[in-house]
């Protein structure tokens, strides 16, 4: 169901919130509800069984057609598979139906506003969205502003809020993705301006905090993690690595360490965290939290669009390049490196105790988490595109791709194990 709606200017402050007639969604079905999944680190939850390999005509349960260009992530949520896409000069969210891919609403966020200039290897619905479970929260740049839009699961928007500006100091357009935390959407805007990171109520969109960023302008995405004994909200970038509370926006700590400009999205240990970077420098590195922070080891690396991958003791990525690596995640020691072939935007997953790690053709390589030596299990195609990162939820996983032959198209895959 498309809604028209007018176009939103940088002085809307928020739309009333409507009564929201949504249940939490169906208990009993596995989902991927944020950016990073269900623990916001890239690993799957225990029960997921996905294929081990793939192709246009083996383990396809459904592919249905995303209109436009887009670069999120899909979420699950109950029985929808959601995405974002900008088609003409709109702005939309789209709810596929998760038992056989057929479109079940499609809700206009904004029409017009589009950001006039993007990377190539950007979108203007770059950001993946974020479910509690009863709404949706999506994040768009539009207008030179951040908006944030509560979007029930029967498609009616709820609310939406003016989040904050937005002009990106290069003219690449905005990618993070917002993470709930309890009653809080976490946004991040960061350019040398007016950059900031924002929490807001989910049920109305109210401001709850605000602290500044104005740095140098990065994209990578915010994420709540626990770590040496307390909650914090993860962010690098501006060639710091730094740690805030969830509660209030305040600082708690930041250490010299990545790069200016970073894109993948932190991850951690019970004691250490780990960002990685590439521009304008090279950098991966990790940060010890039991004590005064402090770098514990770092290297050359540059994983710059991709999110680094933890498992078990050690740290895995597949960087821009198309090169995996694996490093010991407590001395940085390296245990292996592989050229699996790139480049690379999407960031690895760790599911069904296997490594999934796609590049932008399309390609999916899955190999064994072994820190011992590469092991590589399958390599499966779709498509000529790969850019969002795949999703795993029970036996399923949800993959955006594109093909280019006859023009270009984008695709929603749904892939489970056909008997």
């Amino acid at each position: 169901m498309i809604r028209a709606t007018l176009l939103i200017t940088s002085l809307l402050a928020a739309v009333p919130a409507f009564p929201n007639p949504s249940a939490p969604a169906t208990p009993s079905l596995p989902e991927w509800r944020q950016w990073r999944g269900p623990n916001g680190n890239g690993t799957a939850a225990a029960d997921a069984a996905p294929p081990l390999t793939w192709s246009e005509t083996e383990n396809v349960k459904w592919k249905a057609h995303v209109p436009g260009r887009g670069l999120s992530s899909p979420v699950v949520v109950g029985d929808l598979v959601i995405v974002t896409t900008a088609e003409g000069d709109g702005q939309f969210v789209l709810a596929y139906a998760r038992s056989d891919g057929l479109l079940r609403w499609k809700e206009r966020a904004h029409e017009g506003g589009l950001p006039e200039r993007l990377h190539q290897k950007n979108s203007a619905a770059t950001p993946t969205p974020a479910s509690d479970g009863r709404n949706l929260y999506a994040a768009f740049h539009n207008s030179g502003r951040v908006f944030l839009t509560a979007i029930s699961l029967q498609g009616g928007r709820l609310w939406q809020r003016d989040a904050g500006p937005y002009e990106c100091d290069y003219g690449f357009g905005y990618a993070p993705s917002p993470t709930l935390h309890g009653d809080k959407i976490v946004v991040s805007s960061e350019f040398a301006a007016d950059g900031w990171l924002a929490a807001f109520r989910t049920g109305d969109g109210a401001d709850l905090w605000r602290t500044e960023r104005r740095v140098k302008t990065s994209y990578s995405s915010p994420i709540v993690a626990r770590v040496a004994g307390r909650e914090q909200i993860l962010l690098s970038g501006a060639a710091k690595v730094s740690g805030y509370d969830p509660a209030d926006g305040r600082l708690l700590w930041q250490v010299d360490g990545c790069t200016a400009a970073t894109c993948g999205t932190m991850v951690w240990n019970e004691d250490t965290v780990f960002a990685s970077g590439g521009f304008p420098n090279k950098e991966t590195v990790a940060v010890r939290l039991d004590g005064t922070p402090r770098v514990a080891w770092k290297n050359g690396d540059k994983s710059y669009e991709q999110s680094l991958l933890y498992h078990d003791g050690h740290l895995y990525s597949f960087n821009d390049g198309g090169i995996a690596h694996c490093w010991d995640a407590a001395t940085g020691e390296e245990k292996w490196k592989m050229r699996l072939g790139g480049p690379v935007s999407a960031s690895p997953v760790f599911a069904g105790g296997r490594i999934y790690a796609m590049n932008e053709r399309g390609i999916t390589h899955v190999f064994a988490p072994n820190p011992g030596q590469f092991t590589k299990l399958a390599e499966n195609t779709l498509g000529d595109e790969g850019f969002a990162t795949p999703v795993f939820v029970g036996g399923q996983v949800f993959i955006r791709t594109a093909t280019n032959s006859g023009g270009r198209m984008e695709w929603l895959y749904c892939l489970e194990e056909r008997l």
